[in-house]
């Protein structure tokens, strides 16, 4: 059976609501019942918490209108801050945003609000999304994606009155949401191409971002920060800009994915392969080694065949 400790951190978690903690030590006992062999008994364990955990997707999706539905991933995350590999300037004005939500209240007493727009900008693959997962799971509150561009192309005449359902279950809904291709609203009112509709949508946001004054957290994603209208910044507490992972960045990175299987590695030449490559395209190079280490029956990545992975992401992007 269970052991002492797993049953008082069982208990513990569930009386914090950790959820997700919870999960994690359920599926630790079920992995120590399978261990001493009640393989039944680790089965309905592991049964029951996929069953919770597919219950709580619905119910978190039953949140949203149905014709909003196809345009909202909701997500329960578990992606701690140590994950994110960015600079440390970066790093603690996250931590910044996720200290400021746990104070808010001491906050609010001196008529001072936590930082709770934010906008994100950089190249694709840099770690936006990834920071939106870091921040739900720091403050515990479900992630919401708006696929804008989804929003803009599907209701096409009526983006605004969508977009004020949105805000409404922002505020009746405490969670993180991110709107991911931000310019896809954002853009700028002056660009040639805009037309009367989105200029209208335009304001309609600026005018709901402005007015806000929910318990959820708002971002925004960009990967063209030059093309949103500069109204847009003004509304938002923060902004962080993400770059391309520098040399340091990227030998944590590579090897923090590769894990147990990094062996000696010929750092200098993964560098250069690795040279302007994205946080994501990156991770892809090494899960790709790590496969291609796992079918040759090996047990530690060689430097030749994570060169040739990270070259291939080079060519398909056709970088250099």
């Amino acid at each position: 059976m269970a052991t002492a400790e797993q049953i008082k951190s069982l208990i513990r978690s569930h009386l914090s609501e950790d959820d997700e903690r919870f999960n994690t030590l359920a599926l630790q006992v079920a992995a120590h019942e399978a261990r001493q062999g009640h393989t039944a008994l680790a089965h309905d364990i592991r049964g029951i918490i996929d069953k919770g955990r597919k219950e709580q997707r619905q119910n978190a999706l039953l949140k949203f209108p149905k014709e909003l539905a196809g345009l909202v991933l909701t997500e329960t995350a578990y992606v701690p801050i140590s994950t994110l590999v960015i600079p440390s300037t970066l790093q603690e004005r996250i931590k910044r945003i996720v200290h400021e939500y746990r104070q808010q209240e001491k906050l609010q007493k001196h008529g001072l609000s936590n930082r709770r727009k934010i906008l994100l900008s950089g190249p694709p693959g840099t770690g936006k999304t990834l920071t939106a997962r870091v921040l739900s799971t720091e403050v515990r509150l479900p992630l919401h994606t708006i696929q804008v561009d989804k929003l803009v192309t599907k209701f096409m005449g009526e983006t605004s009155a969508k977009l004020r359902q949105i805000f409404d279950l922002i505020s009746e809904e405490p969670g993180v949401y991110l709107f991911d291709e931000f310019d896809a609203i954002g853009s700028e009112r002056s660009l040639e191409n805009d037309v009367g509709e989105m200029r209208r949508v335009l304001n309609a946001l600026l005018q709901f971002i402005e007015q806000d004054n929910s318990d959820s957290l708002i971002i925004g994603a960009t990967n063209n920060p030059c093309m949103l209208d500069r109204a847009l910044f003004r509304r938002f507490d923060d902004v962080l800009h993400y770059e391309l992972p520098d040399e340091e960045s990227r030998r944590l990175l590579i090897a923090n994915v590769l894990g147990t299987f990094k062996g000696r590695l010929g750092w200098k030449q993964i560098l250069e392969e690795s040279e302007s490559l994205s946080h994501a395209e990156i991770d892809h190079a090494c899960r790709d080694t790590i496969k291609e280490t796992i079918l040759a029956d090996k047990q530690k990545v060689k430097t030749e065949t994570l060169a040739k992975m990270l070259r291939e992401r080079q060519l398909t992007h056709d970088r250099r």
